[in-house]
C-alpha cells in the first residue's frame, strides 16, 4: 500500500480506495454474472458497471486489514482466504460486495421514488430500462446481497450474526426513507429528528461496513460495537456534508441544481437549524421548480441561511461527528489500515473545499 503519511488526504484516501476498488469490482464480476433473464441481470448491474467509489466495501476491507494487522498491497491479499482472529480464515470479499449490492439497490429505489433521470452521469435504470423492470433490478441486488454474503465460509453463527446486521440494516433504510418523505410536509421537524432519519437512511450501511468484518473476523463485543458507532458517526457527517454541498458547490461541479434540496422542499439540518432562527424557510425559493430557479434565487437564501449561521452550523456537527467516529477507531491496532479509516472520515467532510 502507498505511505499513509504522503500526498494531500484525497490523494491518500482516494488512492486507498481507488487500489480496492478494482478487486471489488473484479468481484461483482465473479458473485453478480449477467445471466438469463438477461434483461433483468443487464438491469442489476447496470449502476453497479456504471461507477462509483466503492467507499463502503473499501471502509469494510480496512477494517478487517487493520483488525488483522494486514499490511501488504490489497492486489496481493487473499480477501477470499482472509485470516480471521481465531486462526480460520474468510471469505471477506463475499461481505463487501454484498454492501455494495445493498447501496446499489437503494440508488435504484431511490431514483424510482425521487423520479431522477440521472445516476453517476447516466440515465437511471428506470430511464434506461423502464420502471417495472427497475423495480424487479432492485429487487433482485437486496435478495442477492444475503446469497452473497453467507457464502462468506466463516464460522456459521458470526455469518448468522452478520446477515442479521444486513437484514436490520435494509429495514433501517426503508423507515429512513420513509421519515424523509414524512418530513416533506411537515415544518416542525427537530434537529434530532433529523439526525436519526439520516441515521437509517445514510448511516446504517456505513455502520453495517464496519461492524460485519469484525463479527465475520471474531472480533470482541466492545470493538464490534465502536465500529459500528464509527459508521454511524461518519456516515451522518457524510449526509450533513452533502447538504452543505448541495448550497455551496458550483452547479456544473455538483453535476445538478445548486440549492435543488432547498427548492423541493427537503428538510436538512441546515433548514431546520434556521426555522430555529427565525428564517422563513418556505419563503426563500419562490419557485419549486428546480428548472426554473435562478442562481441568484439560490444565491440570496445561501445569504439567509449563512446569516442565520446555519450553513456554519451544519458544518460544525459534521466536524463533531468525524471526530468522535474517530475516537472510535481506538479499538483498533495502530496501523496504516486504521489510519486510512480516519482519513476516510475526514475527505467525506472536505469534498467540496
Amino acid at each position: 500500500m502507498t505511505d499513509a503519511s504522503a500526498g494531500t488526504l484525497e490523494e491518500q484516501v482516494l488512492g486507498a480506495v481507488e487500489q480496492r476498488r478494482e478487486v471489488v469490482n473484479a468481484a461483482i464480476d465473479e458473485d453478480l454474472p449477467v445471466a438469463e433473464p438477461e434483461r433483468l441481470y443487464e438491469a442489476v448491474r447496470y449502476l453497479l458497471d456504471a461507477g462509483g467509489k466503492r467507499l463502503r466495501p473499501t471502509v469494510l476491507l480496512l477494517v478487517a486489514e487493520a483488525l488483522a494487522d494486514v499490511d501488504d498491497d490489497p492486489a496481493d491479499i487473499d480477501y477470499r482466504d482472509f485470516p480471521d482472529l481465531t486462526g480460520g480464515a474468510v471469505d471477506l470479499m463475499a461481505a463487501a460486495v454484498s454492501i455494495e449490492v445493498i447501496q446499489s439497490f437503494t440508488l435504484i429505489h431511490d431514483d424510482i421514488m425521487d423520479d431522477d433521470d440521472l445516476r453517476r452521469g447516466v440515465p437511471a435504470v428506470h430511464r434506461e430500462y423502464d420502471t417495472e423492470t427497475a423495480i424487479l433490478a432492485g429487487d433482485t441486488l437486496y435478495s442477492k446481497a444475503f446469497e452473497i454474503l453467507v457464502e462468506a465460509d466463516a464460522d456459521p453463527e458470526r455469518v448468522v450474526e452478520a446477515t442479521d446486521v444486513l437484514a436490520t440494516t435494509c429495514t433501517n433504510i426503508c423507515e429512513g426513507q420513509a421519515r424523509d418523505i414524512a418530513f416533506e410536509e411537515r415544518t416542525d421537524v427537530l434537529p434530532d429528528e433529523y439526525l436519526e432519519m439520516i441515521k437509517d437512511k445514510t448511516a446504517v450501511l456505513y455502520g453495517a461496513a464496519a461492524t460485519i468484518p469484525a463479527i465475520l473476523l471474531g472480533a470482541d463485543d466492545e470493538t464490534v460495537e465502536q465500529l459500528y458507532q464509527y459508521g454511524i458517526d461518519v456516515g451522518r457527517a457524510f449526509q450533513i456534508q452533502d447538504d452543505v454541498l448541495d448550497l455551496t458547490v458550483p452547479s456544473e461541479k455538483l453535476g445538478k441544481q445548486r440549492g435543488s434540496d432547498l427548492v423541493e422542499n427537503k428538510q436538512t439540518i441546515i433548514t431546520l437549524h434556521a426555522r430555529e432562527q427565525g428564517v422563513d424557510v418556505d419563503a426563500l425559493v419562490e419557485t419549486d421548480d428546480v428548472d426554473s430557479v435562478t442562481e441568484a434565487e439560490i444565491d440570496e437564501a445561501v445569504a439567509r441561511l449563512e446569516d442565520a449561521g446555519s450553513i456554519d452550523y451544519a458544518k460544525e456537527k459534521a466536524q463533531e461527528l468525524v471526530t468522535r467516529g474517530k475516537d472510535r477507531l481506538a479499538v483498533l491496532p495502530d496501523n496504516e489500515s486504521k489510519e486510512l479509516l480516519a482519513g476516510i472520515a475526514d475527505y467525506l467532510i472536505e469534498r467540496g473545499h
